[in-house]
């Protein structure tokens, strides 16, 4: 007689607990304590319990799919993701995989209809979403996701009053910490090179960071030094140039992303700058290209593989029903080659 295969309450019985718990105690749910959690495990474990999926799915009219959709948000050269999202991106199928969960990664451009895509075709339970482009036509969308109850959580901005919920950097304290350790260093002249509009939150608060820090100095903020930049090393390349045009004095540039410094940087040796002997260059990301360019790019890191974790746990949390709040994340200084203090009698044109 062929031998039975045990099941979720027969591990229910000898761990003491009821089955629910032994589904969430698999499901790796931060409801569980660690130690029940662990003495399931153990029993699973021992039993060769395997979980039937198919069953799972069809009890809690569940998919146990999460799509990722990469939004439209500018990259390196002709590509349109930026490679910040990327390297997210194994956090996330990491955290999936310990969750039971499968990933299902879609390219999403602007014009696409996110709604009936993923949630009327019911293809996934929840949706992470990675890059908004335009914030504000972004906010539109998720406002509709919104009307038609999905369940969803983004990567960027934590605005009062915004759609769904967030996990972001503390763009606004990251960006005041990287902007006083070039104070620090001598510089007072610092240009800042990003869209700071309704259109960009994140590099708006950067650009607020960046003015606390100036003012607890004791230094003007100059209009003159803020360039409007997208996200991809051509807007920064061509930032530099509108500083020369201005001919505003400027001893050190923080571009509001690691693309826009990169492309500040090669403008700047086009026009016979040395880094960081004649102009400081600061970033923000610190995407895997940063610490290959010459010099290294100093930057701020954003922490993606405890942002990809806190990204499915919390959507998966939501999609349980329980509460969940949005929440920034601190970042950290990477100082690299391209800052050094600051060196007296630099031109400001070299190649003129």
């Amino acid at each position: 007689m062929k031998e039975s295969r045990p099941t979720s309450f027969d591990i229910a019985y000898r761990a003491g607990v009821s089955q629910s718990t032994v589904s969430r105690a698999l499901r790796n749910s931060p409801l569980v304590s660690e130690e029940t959690r662990c003495k399931i495990q153990e029993i699973a474990l021992e039993l060769n319990y395997k979980v039937d999926k198919n069953a799972r799915n069809l009890r809690a009219r569940s998919t146990c799919t999460i799509a990722l959709l990469l939004c439209e948000d500018h990259g390196t050269a002709n590509s349109v993701i930026n490679p910040f999202f990327l390297s997210m991106l194994g956090s996330i199928t990491r955290a999936c995989a310990n969750q039971g969960y499968d990933l299902l990664v879609s390219f999403q451009q602007a014009s696409e209809d996110w709604n009936s895509d993923y949630v009327d075709a019911n293809r996934a339970d929840g949706i992470i979403f990675l890059g908004y482009g335009d914030y504000v036509t972004y906010v539109e969308k998720l406002n509709r996701l919104t009307d038609a109850g999905a369940q969803y959580i983004t990567w960027g901005p934590v605005l009062p009053g915004q759609p769904g919920f967030s996990i972001g950097c503390d763009n606004f304290n990251s960006a005041c910490k990287a902007t006083k350790h070039l104070i620090k260093l001598g510089y007072s002249n610092i240009a800042f090179i990003g869209d700071i509009s309704e259109h960009s939150p994140e590099f708006s608060a950067r650009y607020e960071g960046y003015c606390k820090a100036l003012r607890a100095a004791g230094i003007d903020v100059n209009p003159q030094l803020q360039v409007t930049a997208e996200t991809f090393e051509d807007s920064g390349y061509q930032a530099i140039k509108i500083l020369q045009e201005r001919g505003v004095e400027y001893d050190a540039v923080f571009g509001a992303s690691d693309l826009i410094a990169i492309g500040c940087m090669m403008a700047l040796e086009e026009f016979g700058y040395i880094i960081p002997d004649d102009i400081a260059v600061m970033g923000f990301d610190d995407i895997p290209m940063s610490a290959y360019t010459h010099p290294p790019l100093s930057t701020v890191r954003q922490d993606t593989n405890k942002a990809g974790e806190l990204l499915v746990e919390n959507l998966l949390q939501l999609v349980s029903g329980e509460v969940i709040e949005s929440k920034l994340l601190p970042a950290e200084l990477i100082v690299r080659g391209s800052c050094g203090a600051k060196k007296g009698g630099r031109k400001q044109n070299p190649a003129a």
